[in-house]
């Protein structure tokens, strides 16, 4: 088996009190995702569409694109797996640090990776230097944007820049936004029409709270997501996918709910931390990476806590942690925990 990287991982022994490894909506599964779910049995019983035709219908009038323009797949792992497979670019450059499954899937297929180191100093944010990294030789950019593990946007001029850097040097650019719908941050989807080598992920995942359906959404240039459409599984998004995908994009109310809801708590929380003795980056998402004087990890899990070590992403060691947003007990009760540990 393949060493697993991430949070969320409960299966192996006993269940966390809270889980606070992944980022998933803390307000959980809109209504209507949940009220699809044993919608239709008999649809069930038959083969999934594999073309996504209602999803991608739903999907076209949310984003305000073509149809043409977007491939969905078995979450954006699965994506990220084919345009791999696809395109197989051989210098890929990355921010570091940053979620660890761009290098995986690149070197899985005979890439090589060149990491560009973010400075703590600057609170990890990526800056224009960034976009001196980026050389004729450079086969493919990824940026991840809120990045992960910090939570930080990129100012969209910036965005703009590193697109038209990547056009001039012929590189594909994938810009993952799974978690921009937390934030207040600028889409790259205007980019799309002038840059046909960039492709943007998007997922239901973290949002909607459906990380166990699995289902991500590809968005760019139809010739390009024709080379890599082929590298997926036949039938690869589930009948039941597809259903709570477009369940889920018919509540227009739930992604400013949500974001209400983090910009709040992000902020009160951050606060508390600070106060606790933590150091806090700054964090546009629905996270926060945390700096603590010792190792957390294991002692909170003492407590039924589970936060994210950081110890596997570049330039980090095993005093930070990465901590999903929950409700406001279940982060009262992690400060509090954090504040036994530390102080007695």
């Amino acid at each position: 088996m393949q060493p697993y990287d991430h949070g969320g991982d409960v299966y192996g022994g006993p269940r966390p009190k809270v889980d606070f490894s992944v980022n998933v909506n803390p307000l959980g599964m809109p209504p209507q995702v949940a009220g699809a779910l044993s919608l239709d049995p008999a649809a069930d019983a038959r083969y999934p569409d594999p073309a996504c035709r209602a999803l991608r219908s739903a999907l076209a009038k949310h984003f305000s694109i073509s149809e043409e323009n977007i491939l969905c797949g078995n979450g954006s792992a699965d994506l990220l797996m084919r345009i791999c497979a696809a395109l197989q670019p051989k210098n890929v450059l990355l921010p570091a640090p940053t979620f660890s499954e761009y290098a995986r899937c690149v070197r899985l297929f005979g890439g090589t990776v060149k990491e560009y180191p973010l400075s703590e100093n600057d609170g990890f944010a990526i800056t224009n230097g960034f976009l001196h990294a980026v050389t004729p030789d450079t086969d493919m950019v990824f940026l991840c944007h809120p990045n992960n593990p910090t939570g930080r946007l990129c100012p969209p001029e910036l965005v703009a820049k590193l697109a038209d850097r990547c056009r001039d040097t012929d590189t594909y650019l994938v810009v993952d936004e799974c978690f921009l719908p937390f934030t207040d941050g600028v889409s790259a989807l205007p980019l799309l029409a002038g840059h046909p080598k960039l492709l943007i992920l998007r997922a239901f995942t973290k949002i909607y709270a459906m990380a166990g359906l699995r289902l991500g959404v590809l968005l760019g240039d139809a010739a390009l997501l024709a080379r890599i459409a082929p590298y997926g599984a036949q039938w690869s998004v589930s009948t039941v996918a597809q259903r709570c995908g477009v369940a889920a994009l018919a509540n227009e109310d739930w992604i400013p709910q949500t974001r209400q809801f983090i910009r709040i708590e992000r902020q009160r929380m951050t606060a508390a931390f600070t106060a606790c003795g933590l150091t806090v980056y700054p964090s546009d998402a629905n996270f926060l990476l945390l700096r603590a004087p010792i190792p957390l990890a294991e002692p909170l899990k003492q407590h039924g806590l589970w936060v994210r070590k950081c110890n596997n992403f570049t330039g980090l060691d095993d005093r930070f942690i990465r901590v999903g947003i929950q409700k406001p007990a279940e982060n009262d009760c992690l400060l509090h925990s954090i504040q036994e540990v530390l102080h007695g």
